[in-house]
């Protein structure tokens, strides 16, 4: 059996990224929550959810629960992305 290590470190020019444009308001937008599942995670969004919604009037917030904590998340929950105005990823123990 052997062992293959993969480097991680990006090969090409920082300058390649750009920014997302930044929200001028969270007002009437559709944001993401993607979790990674573990149970610490569950009432902490729950307040984030409250406080978008509540506080910066969010119209929709997408709670996405990841299937395992130690990979990415499952490209089929992805697939509305497209709608989403803004992605908050977290984690919790």
């Amino acid at each position: 059996m052997s062992i293959k290590f993969l480097d991680p470190t990006y090969k090409r020019s920082i300058t390649d990224f750009t920014y997302a444009p930044r929200l001028e308001s969270f007002k009437d937008s559709v944001v993401a929550i993607i979790s990674n599942g573990k149970r610490g995670t569950i009432s902490f969004f729950d307040c984030l959810e409250t406080e978008l919604k509540e506080r910066h009037q969010v119209a929709e917030v997408v709670r996405i629960i990841k299937s395992n904590y130690s990979t990415p998340v499952d490209s089929l929950l992805l697939n509305d992305a497209e709608r989403w105005n803004a992605m908050i990823s977290g984690i919790g123990d």
